[in-house]
Formats: C-alpha cells, sequence, structure tokens
C-alpha cells in the first residue's frame, strides 16, 4: 500500500473548494458526471456515477474532510477501503488544499495519483477560477 500527498493552490476562497467538494450539484458540475454527497459524519458519497464511493469520516466545514474511499476499478482490492483527507487554508490569493489519499494499492497507485490530477484538480480549477 502507499501515500499520495498532493498539495493544491486555488484562487478560490476556503468555502468555495469545501463546496465543490462536498455539494452533490456542483461536484457533479466540475467533473461532468453524477455525485451524490451528504453533508453528515457518517454520510455516503458517490461520484463518477458510483465508481468511487465511501463515507464521511470527519467534517469542519470550509476546513477539512475525511472520507473511507473506494475506486471500482481493475487492481483494486475486492471490499478495500483507502482513506483521503482534503485540508483546507486560506491564503493571500484565495485557498490551499493538502491532500492526502493513504491505504492505495500498489497496482492502482500510478493511475489514481495522476487521475486525482486530471479528474479531480485541474477540472476544479476551471470550475472555481472562471
Amino acid at each position: 500500500m502507499k501515500t499520495i500527498k498532493q498539495v493544491i493552490k486555488f484562487k478560490a476562497s476556503p468555502e468555495e473548494v469545501y463546496s465543490a467538494l462536498m455539494s452533490s450539484k456542483k461536484h457533479s458540475a466540475f467533473t461532468g458526471s453524477a455525485a451524490k454527497i451528504s453533508n453528515k459524519v457518517g454520510g455516503k458519497f458517490s461520484a463518477y456515477e458510483g465508481g468511487l464511493y465511501g463515507k464521511n469520516l470527519k467534517l469542519v466545514k470550509n476546513k477539512e474532510i475525511v472520507q473511507e474511499w473506494r475506486c471500482v476499478m481493475d487492481h483494486w482490492p475486492k471490499d478495500h477501503f483507502s482513506k483521503v483527507s482534503f485540508v483546507i487554508k486560506k491564503t493571500k490569493s484565495g485557498s490551499q488544499l493538502i491532500f492526502t489519499h493513504t491505504q492505495v494499492p500498489d497496482k492502482s497507485y500510478a493511475s489514481i495519483k495522476q487521475g486525482w490530477t486530471d479528474y479531480y484538480w485541474n477540472p476544479m480549477k476551471k470550475f472555481l477560477e472562471n
């Protein structure tokens, strides 16, 4: 198992970044794919038509999201859940997201690591900064 750590800067407020990740409507808008996200601890979420799913472990509004996370893909062990953490900090020009994804299966590591950039950070920047 491996860990992915990424730091992403957005020209958007922490509230806007948090909302993009936690609002079903906004999440669906920036990914271009159906998402259903509970805003409660213990609540479930799914994105990319159920290709990603899990539950919220910790939510600190506009500051932190911790989720149990699973991806439906080849090389991802059946019934294995990883953990993702989004820590959002205010900066002079907007916000910084410190992202950590632990317990990523070795065989899925490269595609998952690139996937966060391709399917989350780049479209999120376009959505929030335009």
